[in-house]
């Protein structure tokens, strides 16, 4: 097909986001599929909004909105009773939180840490042998000080904080680790490493040539090197479950639940699984969507360790570990009308709140994974699902 061919999306590169081009984009899908459109053009924020958001804007996406809650947090940054607004389509979702969080909340509530920051750019060197990798990696070393200044001249908020270095063949993968403030920041660093390795490159005898990214970043993709090392934000909520409340609300004993624990690590070392408790991606994904952060981060921030202890007195110590939690309060889709109300629905947007943000969402986690695990133990994981999950005429 020649370009002359190609059935063109209709732009206007001087004004393209006002909802006179959206309509047009519609009525250009209507005449090419036949779909009406009827409702994702039912949309109530000003397209002008949305330039560095989306290309080719058309219309919305209405994905229902359920609030779980009060979910007790004590947090460093995170610290009350927070109503948590959970974008999903799945029923038995918000009820299934909500049950979890009633459970944490009358066994004290749950407290959050915010453990490490980093986010990562991972260029990669290339040189003729494994002795010129090594020799430029100790350079690197050497002069981290002129790397770090040049990183940091394109950014007012990221820090670069350590360059890790890993040699493989003839070849130097670097990962540069920065702090970057309230925002996501994975464009944050990319600009900068893009300046450093451009500095790197001049300065450098030989002048190498390098990729911006070799992969060992793994952004927006699970890796065991995150696990390890982090992105994002390492997180932990943890909480001791009374004993008399898990049988009162779960009809769950401890005992059986931490034998059902036992089986649950077993299975998931089995499968290989990146996360090794119910269900961290269902609240991760519906806090994203709700609240404007970029959902393709599911893929790094669901990972994560479930850890539990049964105490002596027959209470239960049930931990979760996210080491590659990616949140923003500022920047990105959080200024966006409808997610920015779900963000100050928990006091989380603006400057400043990416750490509650965290807080809320891990708490969310283990409030989530709670009450899954218990429904399974008790057999009520299909009848739930039977009564709320079903579409019925």
């Amino acid at each position: 097909m020649s370009n002359a061919d190609r059935d063109r999306i209709p732009r206007d590169p001087a004004s393209d986001y006002t909802r006179e081009m959206a309509a047009k984009r519609a009525d250009f899908l209507r005449e090419k599929t036949g779909a009406a459109l009827h409702h994702v053009q039912g949309y109530t924020f000003d397209p002008g909004l949305l330039p560095g958001n989306i290309e080719n804007f058309t219309g919305a996406a209405q994905v229902p909105i359920g609030i779980a809650g009060p979910l007790r947090v004590n947090g460093e940054h995170a610290k009350g009773d927070f109503f948590v607004p959970m974008a999903t389509t799945e029923g038995t979702l918000i009820a299934s939180y909500n049950r979890g969080m009633r459970v944490l909340a009358e066994s004290g509530g749950i407290t959050a840490t915010v453990v490490k920051r980093s986010m990562q750019r991972a260029p990669v060197f290339m040189f003729q042998t494994a002795r010129e990798a090594r020799d430029f990696g100790e350079w690197i070393t050497e002069h981290f000080d002129g790397v770090r200044a040049a990183a940091e001249s394109t950014t007012r908020n990221g820090r670069l904080v350590e360059i890790e270095q890993y040699a493989l063949a003839n070849m130097m993968h670097l990962r540069l680790n920065y702090t970057t403030g309230d925002a996501a920041g994975q464009n944050m660093a990319g600009k900068a490493t893009r300046a450093a390795c451009e500095w790197i490159r001049e300065t450098y005898p030989g002048h190498p040539k390098y990729m911006l990214s070799g992969s060992l970043d793994t952004d927006k993709k699970h890796s065991a090197i995150n696990t390890l090392r982090t992105r994002g934000r390492r997180v932990v909520a943890e909480a001791i479950i009374k004993k008399d409340v898990l049988a009162r609300l779960m009809r769950v004993d401890t005992q059986a639940l931490f034998r059902a624990r036992q089986v649950s690590n077993a299975g998931a070392l089995l499968a290989g699984s990146a996360y090794n408790g119910p269900h961290a991606a269902n609240a991760i994904a519906a806090i994203f969507i709700a609240c404007g952060q970029d959902v393709a981060n599911v893929a790094e921030s669901h990972a994560g360790i479930t850890y539990a202890q049964l105490l002596d007195n027959g209470d239960y110590y049930w931990s979760v570990t996210l080491p590659s939690l990616i949140v923003a309060s500022y920047g990105g889709g959080t200024g966006l009308p409808t997610q920015r109300e779900c963000l100050e629905v928990l006091g989380c947007y603006g400057t400043g709140k990416a750490d509650k943000l965290a807080e809320i969402v891990a708490a969310t986690v283990l409030a989530g994974d709670v009450s899954l695990g218990s429904a399974v133990l008790a057999d009520e994981w299909v009848t739930a699902h039977e009564q709320l999950g079903r579409n019925r005429p």
